[in-house]
């Protein structure tokens, strides 16, 4: 007899999961890309091989190099340590920068930047934030800037210029909490934020201007915190935050009636629908920003044997797949695609880690993540990877 709850995910990931297919359209937060190669269907993709010479475990066709790792010089950088939450932007030349930000405490934290030509060889390295702490993941921004979130007690969310030539900005009207990470909905040109708590909140950014560009100004607006009205039909409401600063009383907390997640993780925006992960209980949200909607739309509490758990960083391919990285777990990279729930990788020997930082390059051929412990369990023991995908 089939699962009730099963069948009802299955529902909700045909609904979500995979969204437009057919049109492969570029991602909202993925430059738009020159090449003209087809993109491959995740979801079809067959079991997973032996570990490869790198230690990774890749479906046929599928092949991984090592970038780098922590501590090592590149161009007179020192690849940091407990690499984390990542993504990529295009140059003009025609390559991309795979950024990276490194969760570490003491005002060790900051982000790095990777430098591709456009046949994937490494030309630079640098550093496009010092001196922060423990920044975990974060958000690209359709502008072609890096949002990078401070998972600590008031932590703060800073603009970085990936391609190093502006300095490091922070945005304090994105409020001062537990940040995790942020998705930008192009359309309604709002952000959404997670926190990483027990009883974290879900935030959305709302500016009173936009720029000339008609960009959102991230420094004049207002923050406000979600309610979930009902139970099965989850409408959201949102209240505004009086004091995003945290000055006096925490944001979760400023506001009665806001709804709580369980460790807010990654969170991804496509097509109007904003995606986001919570780790406590191993979920997978998604947020309709037109029917004001909010749905769970995988859950390892309703599979005996879950492929999917220790759900942490999010995002997707140009067409919508669904890409979670595991905190533990399998170590692995899960795809969730309509009907579809499959490891697209994993890594072995890595028990003791996590994967972080999953991005794709703007044309889609390669993803770049990091094993933040490496085999080791030791932030300075991170390791950056690149697979590619066969077209």
């Amino acid at each position: 007899m089939r699962n009730s709850h099963v069948d009802f995910q299955r529902r909700k990931l045909l609904r979500y999961g995979g969204v437009g297919l057919t049109t492969l359209l570029v991602h909202n937060l993925l430059v738009v890309s020159t090449s003209k190669a087809v993109m491959p269907n995740l979801a079809s993709i067959g079991p997973l091989q032996a570990p490869d010479q790198n230690g990774v475990r890749l479906p046929q066709g599928y092949s991984s190099r090592i970038v780098t790792y922590s501590g090592q010089n590149l161009f007179g950088y020192s690849w940091h340590a407990a690499p984390d939450g990542g993504a990529t932007f295009a140059t003009d030349e025609g390559g991309w920068i795979y950024v990276s930000n490194s969760e570490m405490k003491n005002n060790a934290g900051g982000v790095g930047a990777l430098h591709f030509d456009q046949n994937g060889k490494l030309i630079n390295a640098y550093s496009i934030l010092e001196n922060t702490n423990r920044n975990c993941a974060g958000g690209a921004t359709p502008w072609q800037t890096w949002l990078s979130c401070e998972e600590i007690e008031h932590g703060l969310v800073w603009e970085c210029d990936p391609f190093g030539e502006k300095p490091a900005q922070v945005r304090r009207a994105l409020g001062r909490f537990n940040h995790e990470a942020v998705a930008v909905d192009t359309k309604n040109k709002q952000l959404y934020l997670t926190e990483d708590e027990p009883d974290g909140c879900l935030y959305r950014y709302t500016p009173n201007l936009l720029n000339a560009a008609g960009h959102p100004d991230l420094e004049d607006g207002f923050l406000e915190v979600a309610e979930i009205l009902g139970d099965r039909q989850k409408t959201v409401c949102w209240h505004r935050l009086p004091d995003p600063e945290a000055t006096k009383i925490a944001t979760r907390k400023q506001i009665k009636q806001s709804s709580h997640f369980n460790g807010g993780e990654g969170i991804w925006y496509h097509q109007g629908i904003v995606y986001f992960t919570t780790k406590g209980d191993n979920r997978v949200w998604a947020y309709d920003t037109l029917d004001n909607n909010l749905d769970i739309i995988y859950d390892a509490a309703h599979y005996a044997s879950p492929v999917l758990s220790g759900v942490d960083n999010i995002t997707a391919n140009a067409a919508g797949e669904l890409l979670v990285a595991e905190d533990g777990g399998d170590m692995q990279i899960v795809i969730l695609s309509g009907e579809t729930i499959k490891p697209l990788l994993q890594l072995v020997g890595h028990d003791r880690s996590e994967i972080t930082g999953p991005a794709f390059s703007p044309d889609g051929s390669r993803l770049y993540f990091s094993s933040q412990r490496g085999k080791t369990g030791r932030h300075e023991n991170g390791i950056t990877f690149e697979i590619m995908i066969p077209f």
